[in-house]
């Protein structure tokens, strides 16, 4: 069994989703960010980081428990622990991860600020607000490209997709028009038909 540290989030949605993909038996653990559960002591001691999400595994390598945060390092964990979802073959896998990491380092930061300064900042800011709604546009666009003519980020639906997708779900947050991407938005409604998405995306 996994516990699952999480709250509704992109970031915790991703580890639902991939939770639920691999058909893997887990208990959700609530972290209500709002009202700052992420800084309780038994918290912080599965995610010094104080974010969610977080996993706690029983049945880790060799037979031990495992406890990780870091959503991208969950999924890579996941993936192996469940053999699905990322290649074997080393120009491929490789392909995966860097999609990966580019939503670690991009397509998450970037629209987070643009989430930020677009609705929750106690004052509108238009250098920043100008900024980072530039940058989600640009960070659409890669992704846009990526996807014509392409099913999935990779050639078979991967952790890629799954890292990415909740963070393309909240558009309107970073005032995006899907219409400016047409094959971001195809892929979009691919991920949505797919169930355990649907089921992911419910959590918590």
């Amino acid at each position: 069994m996994i516990d699952l540290y999480t709250w509704s989030t992109p970031n915790g949605r991703k580890i639902s989703i991939m939770l639920e993909a691999c058909r893997l038996h887990y208990n959700v653990h609530p972290i209500d960010i709002k009202n700052r559960e992420q800084f309780e002591p038994d918290f912080l001691s599965i995610s010094p980081n104080n974010k969610i999400p977080a996993i706690v595994d029983e049945d880790g390598p060799d037979g031990a428990p495992i406890s990780l945060f870091e959503s991208g390092a969950i999924l890579m964990y996941l993936a192996e622990k469940c053999g699905q979802f990322i290649p074997d073959e080393p120009s491929a896998r490789y392909e995966v991860i860097q999609w990966l990491m580019w939503q670690m380092g991009s397509f998450g930061p970037y629209l987070g600020q643009a989430h930020h300064f677009n609705r929750f900042a106690p004052e509108k800011i238009p250098y920043a607000i100008e900024r980072y709604n530039k940058d989600a546009q640009r960070l659409w666009r890669v992704l846009d490209a990526r996807l014509e003519n392409r099913e999935f980020i990779v050639d078979e639906l991967s952790i890629a997709d799954f890292a990415i997708y909740p963070w393309a779900c909240r558009h309107e947050w970073q005032m995006v028009d899907l219409a400016d991407f047409p094959a971001a938005a195809q892929w979009m409604q691919r991920m949505a038909r797919l169930p355990f998405v649907q089921r992911g995306m419910q959590v918590p």
